[in-house]
């Protein structure tokens, strides 16, 4: 997502809160972008092309997704793609910058969406109606796609956006469930899953509506993380040093169990700068890894 200036504290925290959402979209993007083509944006496409998010001219745009389609019906375009959270009113003149600045580099047509993330109304201006400039873009709210859509992909990066989707007339508590249990049934591994439940976490504070019920439904796990909360020294005890949850632990009991609690906090640490890398709270890292917030700010 390109970035406005803005002043105040209010602005501040908007542009944290989206830089969050953006490392988590842009993480899974190139699993995502088919389902969010074909079923959100409603092309069919029979060939693309990556081409460079960078935009130069005069000055510089980093785009969330570009790129060089063909249509089923041979229609050449640049497709270009923005997840947006905050409700901006400059977005339009920096949807056109981008049209303008896409249009001049490749010379073909350009169409453009913009996928909204909050629940609330986008009130942001869409077009530019001035005497030597006309312009519009293509808002989607992605509260107005059907939350089932997306728990009908294997990939659970995909399913993680059901959080975001509409409920319709299913029950919440329900619906909520069935997007956990399949993001948690299609996780490879337990760094994964714990990864995705975190990150479905921060998705969740875009629909602060279903916070209480999501909160109830991850009792459902609530095992899996009690346990993970101190996975690998557990491991490393009953084990000696075995793999963990993303490096492993590889040299064997015999070397001991004191071996294996330098190992594991050490794996902690790793995992823990993942998390924060990924935006995930230091608040929320500390409780789910068992590392202070002081030791985490020092990664």
């Amino acid at each position: 997502m390109g970035k406005i200036k803005k002043t105040g504290e209010k602005a501040s925290n908007e542009s944290q809160q989206g830089n969050k959402y953006d490392k988590i979209l842009k993480e899974h993007l190139e699993i995502t972008l088919p389902t969010v083509i074909k079923d959100i944006l409603g092309l069919n496409l029979s060939v693309t092309e990556e081409i460079p998010d960078d935009i130069q001219h005069t000055k510089e745009r980093k785009a969330d997704a570009l790129k060089k389609v063909t249509d089923t019906n041979g229609n050449k375009y640049v497709l270009h793609l923005e997840f947006q959270v905050p409700n901006e009113n400059e977005m339009v003149y920096r949807m056109a910058e981008y049209n303008i600045m896409l249009m001049r580099k490749y010379e073909m047509p350009i169409k453009q969406f913009v996928i909204f993330l909050k629940k609330n109304k986008p009130t942001m201006a869409t077009s530019i109606d001035a005497e030597n400039l006309k312009y519009n873009y293509n808002l989607i709210r992605i509260s107005e796609i059907d939350y089932k859509l997306f728990l009908r992909s294997e990939n659970p990066e995909i399913k993680m956006l059901g959080i975001l989707g509409d409920f319709g007339q299913d029950d919440k508590d329900k619906a909520i469930q069935a997007i956990i249990d399949q993001v948690q049934e299609k996780s490879k591994s337990d760094f994964a899953k714990k990864r995705y439940f975190q990150q479905l976490r921060i998705f969740v504070q875009l629909r602060t509506s279903i916070e209480q019920q999501f909160e109830q439904a991850m009792q459902s796990v609530s095992t899996f993380f009690k346990e993970e909360k101190d996975f690998l020294y557990k491991k490393g005890e009953q084990k000696g040093i075995e793999k963990g949850i993303e490096q492993g632990l590889e040299k064997g009991i015999e070397q001991g169990i004191e071996k294996a609690q330098a190992k594991a906090l050490e794996e902690k640490k790793e995992i823990a700068r993942n998390f924060k890398n990924l935006g995930v709270p230091i608040a929320d890292i500390a409780k789910g890894i068992g590392l202070s917030e002081e030791e985490i700010e020092a990664l």
